[in-house]
């Protein structure tokens, strides 16, 4: 089990202040969804978490350890991390592309092992890519190429698996795929964050929504809890109407100046 916990952080880049004294403790066993307006700090976050990005203040630690103690080696296996717009450039195949996952596990030079095997062959069957696993990844579709690098992600068999928006560019099936394989995950005991643009989606499948506006946390809690019709206004500056766990957005209004 992994728990990660930020402890009033920032984060600038180029200059700007992207992350504002940000604390947020997460913990297995839940989809937590992350969402929020474009530059909201979403994936800044993610990316603060998994150590490739330095907090200028405050800190961030797993399982009670400053993140920067952590050994590198140990911290691959530990978190799994999908960032968002991942391509394939080499026609290699799916189980080839899903065996990359277990880097963190392998001395240099050496060979998946039996051990090895296993992990990547329950991924791909987690993911639904097994029938895939000899087809070139550069032949998939787009709703393919997202489970088969999402196996990759799980065949690390990491306790904590960060995802940002899996969801981008994939039809409405595909979609549900993902994300209830996601949330299948979670509620097997797997440490699962994923950043999502799509209210709804966010609303019927996580557990907890942590909502981010201008680098801070301005909601965190039940699904239906943040996502109030006064908090869609303020954040994203629209008026929706919000039932039976569906968010639509009915039109663009003016946010306060103080908040655009």
């Amino acid at each position: 089990m992994v728990t990660i916990a930020c402890d009033a952080i920032d984060v600038r880049l180029g200059g700007r202040l992207v992350l504002d004294a940000l604390s947020l403790t997460l913990a297995p066993g839940s989809l937590v969804g992350v969402i929020g307006p474009n530059g909201a700090g979403k994936s800044t976050l993610l990316r603060a978490m998994t150590g490739l990005v330095a907090p200028d203040s405050g800190g961030i630690a797993i399982d009670g350890v400053p993140l920067p103690s952590v050994p590198r080696r140990d911290l691959a296996r530990r978190i799994a991390y999908l960032p968002q717009g991942q391509t394939v450039h080499w026609p290699i195949s799916v189980e080839r592309l899903v065996s990359l996952g277990r880097l963190p596990h392998l001395a240099p030079m050496s060979r998946v092992g039996a051990r090895d095997a296993t992990a990547i062959e329950r991924a791909m069957e987690r993911a639904d890519v097994l029938r895939f696993r000899d087809r070139p990844a550069t032949e998939l579709s787009g709703g393919e190429r997202a489970r088969a690098l999402l196996a990759r992600a799980l065949a690390v068999e990491a306790p904590a698996l960060l995802v940002d928006e899996p969801l981008a560019a994939l039809d409405p099936g595909h979609q549900i795929d993902v994300v209830e394989l996601l949330r299948r995950e979670a509620h097997a005991g797997l440490f699962v964050v994923v950043v999502l643009h799509d209210l709804t989606t966010a609303a019927r499948y996580c557990d907890r929504l942590v909502l981010l506006d201008a680098g801070r946390i301005v909601a965190d809690g039940a699904p239906l809890e943040v996502l109030t019709p006064e908090r869609l206004a303020s954040v994203y500056g629209v008026s929706a109407r919000i039932a039976d766990g569906l968010v639509v957005p009915l039109a663009r209004i003016d946010r306060p100046a103080d908040e655009a």
